[in-house]
């Protein structure tokens, strides 16, 4: 696997690049700003951008900004957002099919953090648990949710980490045919039947997270 990182900071960056490494995975490029983000992407084509959200020069949320302007040139590019606080103007907008958001601070289980990274870089999204709490926050009241049953919202929340289901059933300790049968319920529910064009778990979470 190839990854660009783009984080200001010089150790922060270096270290990545060595947890990386020690996982069998190549930088093939290690920036510290936004347009150098871009730039890196379209040079070199990797699998995945490890991004930090407040870059030069302002220190807000330049690096969220040049994610998404990454996905609008590469719609199914996978990245993966790491920051020290949950910015949620623009997490709902980039959150979607091959990307995580994690705080910081998740990076110090060296595990857990690569297997986010092959996650994502697979498709597969992963969301830390404070991103989808502080995100839920802005949810209206008479939204399709409501109609959930407390399982079947614990089982929404649990997707929304980007757990399986088999991961569901343990964390739940129930059958993954009881895990299958909630979210049936919750597709149901959020009126999204089959269609071959669409993910619906995916639709589901976005849905969860208030996009």
């Amino acid at each position: 696997m190839r990854v660009v990182i783009a984080e200001d900071s010089v150790l922060l960056r270096e270290g990545l690049a060595r947890l990386l490494a020690d996982g069998g995975i190549d930088t093939v490029a290690a920036v510290g700003d936004g347009p150098a983000l871009e730039a890196a992407v379209r040079a070199h084509r990797p699998d995945l951008a490890i991004v930090d959200v407040r870059m030069p020069p302002t220190h807000t949320d330049e690096g969220l900004r040049a994610a998404l302007r990454v996905r609008a040139e590469r719609p199914d590019f996978p990245i993966l957002v790491l920051s020290q606080y949950v910015e949620e103007r623009y997490a709902g907008d980039l959150i979607g099919r091959a990307v995580g958001y994690l705080l910081k601070e998740r990076v110090a289980d060296v595990t857990e953090f690569l297997e986010a990274v092959r996650q994502v870089a697979a498709g597969g999204t992963v969301i830390d648990p404070e991103v989808v709490v502080q995100l839920l926050s802005r949810q209206r009241r008479g939204a399709p949710l409501d109609s959930l049953s407390p399982r079947e919202r614990e089982v929404l929340a649990l997707m929304a980490e980007g757990r399986s289901n088999t991961a569901i059933a343990a964390r739940l300790v129930v059958t993954e045919g009881a895990v299958e049968k909630h979210i049936s319920g919750i597709f149901a529910k959020l009126a999204l039947g089959p269609a071959p064009e669409d993910h619906r778990r995916v639709l589901a979470v976005l849905t969860y997270l208030g996009r």
